[in-house]
């Protein structure tokens, strides 16, 4: 028994459950499709993004990148870039103040941020190709930018790790993944296969992906003294100001990271990149303010994104389709200067029963750019090996792919052993395949066509877990009437900020325009990192505890008056609404905040709570499901494949807003897409070079590409979350590369088992 599953264990046999939120079936705000509250703001152009603020003084900085993947510097020369107009700096390994190596992200939300350990500028060592040697200061970007292309390096290249398949003979087990363990073994699942009557035994492969958000990457950093202010597109503040202060030997209070608004992030913006501390670093040499915007080839030189990976999945049934077998191994890679084996093997671990169960993980240390989050990740690959098997299965046994499913349907947790916290997945698949009509899909393979169209029909299950992390927040009622509710947590365009604001108006039985939700300031009370889909309830449960014990202030405070209608009042027997505390009973008298703060003299109340480890997640399996249905049209001739149609279902808790769920589970979809049909970094083994750094060569989904798509969700509430919610950002992609496959071979009889389902592929 692994120690993971006996301290789930332990937890279970002494945590007791938390009271259902009442909040969970609440419909004044919660609930409502309200317009995202930065929604006019940023079509408008009103928001400041990072690289928009204007400062006196402010300067211009420049990388120049590493051409080789491993190796040293012999020589650096800077005279001709130092003689061009407007140059003010360059900094190299030779005259770079000396920094702290940077303190690499621990992957569990904790404070270190940086995504790779690799000293900054502080050497003259090579770890990839595309490493910053240079930060080039002038006063203008262009006259950065040309004197960089001025600064002469030669290096001393060594034998480099580049090749994920030449590496993969000597693929080794990491310590963990994700904090789970590495091996899931129960019962003999190679005998079970080799005895099995009808099985699936194939290997997937996922290429490389880059990060390419609609806001590339971009600093502005301000020293006044000791004190430091930096304006960062980030996923963490709090992270990425303490991990500056490690490096700069600063204190907490000096140090503050701004990040109003975040032009998309998808787990590209969730780590601290070096061109950050170069940013902060020329800042404090030259004295001045210092922006430093990453060119959309830099983000693919600088910024990790999503690792290589092949992966074994074998299942065995018998004739029924219940799975005695289930197999799912593979390798992904990681580099030399970082340590994040891409967790795979999480969707396997929770979908389907099986007596015997293999799960296991490999990884390989590359000298390329440190891999990194990227929407879903693990779970979006590995779902697509899974998902992609069990379709084969299904064809196999001549049973539904969607009934296949359903025969499997675990009754506890098949890895951890443990309760489902909230599992309503069958009625996820009922809900999809009502709505998409699957019951009219031919069941024969290439039946449908339309002219030189094949068309095809596919699904897939959806799964990603439920992750809280610890946060605080503030929580501030005025004399007027007013709210204020205060977190350092981020927003990327997922919600976050109309999301709180509803919930806490909910909580507080105020209208939303009585209420402002302030983010995005790492003074602010520390909240987790926004990823993980884990920032909404992980902030929700801070913003309640802080809000129960403001009412418990509150009442303290009324109940010192004697003529207060609520004198003797507990708090069991008071709520929130109409803007004040009232009690319980049918027309039970009550306050206003307001009437109760200016009786007690009072120009504000405020109250501050900070949550625990989510200890929920040892007793329970905590995850969201869902169900992804989707046609395609495959043209004969020319192997195009068009995706004109899509129904996904979700059993994701309770939605605070449907309209920001949409939007959510919409863009999962749409990178599923370019996941499977688009998508992939090509790699120079030679140099350990991407080749495709540019959004003209590096295909993501546009308009065309995307067909209309519908979302529906059971809005059944967790009794064991906040609010009865889970995150739901990245759910959406999960499964949807495999249900473009499956709809693929349905169309053709053409089973493709590595991404990106391309032409050639087809044809």
């Amino acid at each position: 028994m692994s120690l993971v599953t006996k301290l789930a264990g332990l937890v279970a046999q002494v945590m007791p459950d938390r009271a259902p939120d009442a909040l969970a079936d609440a419909h004044l705000t919660i609930g409502r499709p309200f317009d995202r509250l930065d929604g006019a703001a940023k079509v408008t152009g009103a928001a400041t993004f990072s690289a928009e603020y204007e400062l006196d003084g402010l300067v211009h900085a420049a990388l120049v990148h590493s051409t080789i993947a491993k190796g040293r510097i012999l020589r650096i020369d800077a005279t001709e870039a130092l003689a061009c107009a407007g140059v003010i700096e360059v900094l190299t390994h030779l005259n770079a103040p000396k920094m702290k190596d940077p303190p690499l992200t621990d992957g569990a939300g904790g404070g270190d941020n940086a995504g790779s350990s690799a000293p900054v500028l502080n050497t003259e060592r090579i770890f990839w190709n595309g490493q910053p040697v240079a930060v080039v200061v002038a006063d203008t970007l262009e006259r950065a930018e040309h004197a960089a292309s001025r600064v002469r390096v030669e290096y001393a290249g060594e034998p480099a790790a580049v090749s994920f398949d030449a590496a993969k003979p000597g693929a080794e087990k990491p310590k963990q993944v994700m904090g789970d363990d590495t091996d899931v073994v129960k019962g003999d699942a190679e005998a079970a296969l080799a005895a099995a009557a009808f099985k699936v035994d194939q290997h997937y492969r996922t290429p490389r992906h880059n990060h390419n958000a609609i806001e590339p990457h971009a600093t502005i950093a301000v020293w006044a003294g000791e004190r430091l202010t930096v304006y960062e597109p980030t996923q963490y503040v709090r992270g990425v100001a303490a991990s500056l202060q490690k490096m700069f030997s600063l204190d907490k209070d000096q140090v503050k990271v701004l990040s109003p608004y975040v032009g998309g992030g998808f787990g590209g913006k969730g780590s601290m990149w070096s061109h950050v501390q170069l940013c902060v670093l020329a800042a404090r040499v030259v004295g001045r303010p210092v922006k430093l915007a990453l060119t959309r080839e830099g983000v693919f030189r600088l910024v990790g994104g999503r690792t290589p990976s092949e992966q074994r999945v074998a299942l065995a049934a018998d004739a029924s389709g219940s799975l005695s077998a289930l197999i799912h191994t593979g390798v992904t890679a990681t580099s030399s200067t970082n340590d994040y084996p891409e967790q795979f093997s999480f969707p396997v671990r929770h979908l389907y029963a099986a007596d015997n169960l293999l799960i296991g993980q490999r990884v390989v240390r590359l000298d390329t750019t440190p891999n990194t989050y990227m929407r879903a990740p693990g779970e979006s690959i590995g779902s697509f090996a899974l998902e992609s098997a069990m379709d084969e299965l299904s064809y196999a046994l001549g049973i539904d792919p969607v009934e296949l499913r359903l025969r499997n349907e675990p009754a506890r947790d098949p890895a951890k052993g443990t309760e489902f916290s909230s599992r309503h997945l069958p009625q996820a698949f009922r809900l999809g395949a009502e709505k998409f009509g699957w019951s009219q899909r031919a069941r024969e393979v290439g039946a449908t066509r339309d002219g030189d169209w094949a068309i095809g029909q596919g699904v897939a299950s959806a799964f990603y877990p439920v992750y809280r992390l610890p946060a605080a927040a503030r929580v501030t009622l005025r004399s007027d009437g007013t709210a204020l509710v205060q977190t350092s947590a981020q927003e990327m365009g997922m919600g976050t900020a109309t999301a709180q604001t509803q919930h806490a108006a909910e909580r507080l039985g105020l209208p939303m325009g009585k209420v402002r939700f302030e983010y995005g300031d790492s003074d602010l009370p520390p909240s987790n990192q926004a990823g993980g889909s884990s920032q909404t309830i992980s902030v929700a449960l801070a913003v309640q505890l802080a809000c129960e014990k403001l009412h418990k202030d509150l009442l303290a405070l009324a109940r010192k008056d004697a003529d207060s209608p609520l004198a003797g009042a507990d708090i069991e027997s008071v709520a929130a609404r109409d803007e004040g505390l009232f009690r319980k009973e049918p027309g039970g008298a009550g306050s206003t905040y307001q009437a109760i703060l200016q009786r007690a003299d009072k120009g504000s109340l405020a109250a501050e709570a900070k949550t625990g480890p989510a200890l929920e997640t040892l007793k329970y399996s905590m995850g969201s499901y869902g169900a992804q249905f989707c046609e395609v049209r495959v043209n004969t001739v020319s192997g195009e494949v068009r995706v004109s149609r899509w129904v996904g279902a979700f059993d994701a808790g309770r939605i605070i807003n449907p309209k920001l769920a949409h939007s959510q589970f919409a863009g999962g979809i749409i990178m599923g897409i370019g996941m499977a049909l688009t998508e992939e970094t090509f790699f120079d083994e030679r140099a350990g070079r991407v080749m495709n750094p540019s959004l003209a060569e590096y295909h993501v989904p546009v308009n065309a590409d995307v067909p209309a798509i519908e979302t529906c969700w059971l809005d059944i509430p967790d009794p064991h979350t906040p609010i009865g919610a889970h995150g739901i950002g990245e759910i959406g992609i999960t499964g949807a590369a495999a249900a473009i496959a499956n709809a693929v071979y349905h169309a053709t009889g053409k089973r493709i088992r590595e991404l990106p389902i391309t032409l050639d592929k087809l044809l």
